[in-house]
């Protein structure tokens, strides 16, 4: 099948910002207006590349911000002045949205949008007059391998380097981190937890990423935004506190308002007993969808295991890692949290008492070596559910100038590398099948 890049569209790049170099660094805006104040012109070519090898990702969204922001304000003085004034609206405007001034949000926006359209007029758009060559996201590439390359006038896109370098760093770190965890669960579904661990501005970035390297699931809508699925979750500890402790009436309640379409995946662990926990959930849950009693080993749980309303479809172990499930006994520190042997139990004891089709996901402190460490051991976990430590891996992304005027000029150390993994990028991109 042929690769398909995102419609620059599907980024809601902040255009007036990256154009006024809002987000650029200073020495990087300052390379271009010496060029311009020298009329200096030259023609180069700039090379990406990762110092790891990863998954890559933001490679689209770095195209989206290409496509917007490669060029220049033909009256800069002016397009600064519109652009601060714009910048006084969005503070004042935000002032009046959280005050809920109807008339005042109505006047900022009417006023904001005409700066804009003056703004936009001044803009001189360049994007035809650069070539781009890039690998897709989702790709896998070694470390010094060209992943990007742009050819053209460093005057309408260099100061581009800070923001483009950022959104492919932070897209390819998550992603080459996901991909260690899909790879480990063998073919298992990995759950993409890590929203709560960073500020929610790149969440809509991280879930795509975790999406492009194989994550099953997503918890946040704007974890799956530019992905167009719908995140996916369970139900968290803080309703079962609600609930005064009780897992089953949090479990009840948490089925009886969720649409037909949310999986009903139960947190056991409050009272550190898994198993037990399980059982009393399945008993109530059983009682008040069947309407008669449950007796467990005696009772068939089959018609509330499942997808669907009224249905559990499986049970979430989140174990703290300091501490050891009533079922475990106690050896060492490979007792605590949830570890191979209290999944091993859990499963053994639910299968014995009919509740062979209901799944066990698994959570804390999971990372690519400890599911490597389940899957060695055969642990019968059916679903990884990983968080923070996704987000602790770190790829840098480098640009280098290697190419001036067709002629090799690059920093020592740094030169033309093979580009022929690249596919050119068109023009309308966007529009290819």
């Amino acid at each position: 099948m042929r690769k398909k890049r995102l419609h620059p569209k599907v980024f809601k790049v902040p255009i007036d910002r990256i154009r006024n170099g809002y987000y650029s660094d200073i020495y990087f805006l300052r390379y271009v207006e010496v060029l311009k104040k020298d009329n200096r012109h030259p023609r180069v070519l700039y090379q990406f590349f990762p110092r790891r090898d990863c998954v890559v990702a933001g490679i689209d969204e770095a195209l989206a911000i290409l496509r917007f922001a490669t060029g220049y304000y033909k009256d800069e003085e002016k397009a600064k002045e519109l652009f601060q004034e714009i910048q006084r609206l969005d503070i004042a405007l935000q002032e009046a949205a959280i005050e809920m001034q109807k008339d005042l949000v109505v006047e900022y926006t009417r006023k904001k949008w005409d700066l804009r359209m003056k703004l936009n007029e001044l803009w001189v758009d360049k994007w035809d007059e650069i070539e781009v060559k890039a690998l897709y996201d989702g790709d896998e590439a070694k470390e010094w391998e060209p992943i990007m390359v742009i050819e053209g006038d460093p005057t309408y896109f260099g100061y581009l380097e800070t923001v483009l370098l950022g959104v492919i760093a932070r897209a390819t770190s998550t992603a080459t981190a996901v991909k260690s965890v899909v790879k480990a669960a063998n073919g298992k579904p990995v759950l993409y937890f890590s929203a709560r661990f960073d500020h929610y501005w790149v969440q809509a970035t991280d879930g795509y990423a975790a999406l492009c390297a194989g994550a099953f699931g997503v918890s946040t809508d704007a974890n799956a935004d530019y992905w167009g699925v719908e995140s996916m979750g369970t139900m968290p500890h803080a309703l079962i506190a609600a609930y005064e402790g009780s897992t089953e009436a949090a479990a009840i309640a948490f089925d009886k308002h969720m649409p037909e379409n949310v999986k009903r995946i139960i947190l056991v662990d409050w009272e550190n007993d898994v198993i037990g926990t399980t059982f009393k959930v399945i008993k109530s849950f059983y009682e008040k969808q069947m309407g008669k009693p449950f007796i467990l080993g005696v009772t068939d749980p089959s018609p509330i295991i499942g997808e669907g309303k009224g249905k559990i479809w499986g049970v979430r172990f989140d174990t703290a890692g300091n501490m050891r499930d009533v079922s475990v006994v106690p050896r060492d520190e490979s007792s605590l949290g949830v570890c191979p042997e209290l999944v091993w139990k859990a499963r053994q004891e639910f299968d014995k008492v009919g509740l062979k089709d209901l799944k066990i996901v698994v959570s804390g402190g999971f990372d690519a070596e400890k599911i490597a460490l389940f899957e060695k051991l055969k642990v019968p976990a059916d679903v990884y559910a990983v968080g923070s430590k996704l987000l602790r891996l770190k790829v840098d992304i480098t640009a280098d100038v290697v190419e001036v005027n067709g002629k090799p000029c690059a920093k020592a150390g740094r030169q033309k590398l093979d580009h022929s993994r690249l596919e050119p990028v068109s023009k309308r991109y966007w529009e290819e099948v």
